[in-house]
């Protein structure tokens, strides 16, 4: 493969499903651009994103107001640990907690992080101000759920793809 820019799509999954770990099973569309709603596979055929990565991408792609906030903040100050201070986030935690009319607010980076932490308010919340005795917390959760593929998270799923070999789980959680 000379240019990796011209790969098929059938090298492409050759390629992920040869050395990828798999723990999705995608579509088999090879995508290599996107605008605003849109998709392209390498071949050129164009698609609608009605998916937009769960989500996380909602905005669409390549928006050029996007593109430049994200190359000018890449040249000034690409990343800082939680171990530091910087000058935006509290300006930032200030906009979305008066926002949505929150005392404050925790940014994560996945979504599975942000599940976890749910759960770790809730047992919190049961043991300080509901007087549950410690450990003795349960969470109800519904079956048929994906949140992420945490230890703590598949342990209130059902889906043995999950779940199988990943034991022991977490204790704590009402499966309906």
């Amino acid at each position: 493969m000379a240019v990796l820019d011209q790969i098929t799509s059938q090298q492409a999954i050759e390629l992920e499903n040869k050395y990828g770990a798999h723990n999705y099973h995608p579509l088999p569309v090879v995508l290599n651009r996107g605008e605003g709603v849109y998709v392209w596979d390498v071949e050129g055929k164009k698609y609608y994103d009605f998916l937009s990565a769960y989500s996380a991408v909602n905005q669409g792609h390549c928006h050029p107001k996007i593109v430049d906030a994200m190359t000018n903040q890449a040249k000034t100050l690409s990343l800082t640990s939680r171990a530091f201070y910087n000058d935006v986030l509290g300006k930032y935690e200030k906009f979305v907690t008066e926002y949505f009319g929150f005392d404050k607010v925790l940014p994560m980076n996945t979504g599975a992080e942000a599940v976890e932490t749910a759960l770790k308010l809730c047992r919190r919340w049961a043991y300080e101000v509901k007087g549950i005795a410690e450990n003795e917390a349960q969470i109800i959760v519904c079956e048929n759920n994906f949140h992420g593929r945490t230890t703590t998270i598949i342990s209130f799923s059902n889906d043995p793809v999950a779940c199988k070999n990943f034991g022991p789980f977490t204790n704590g959680f009402l499966k309906i």
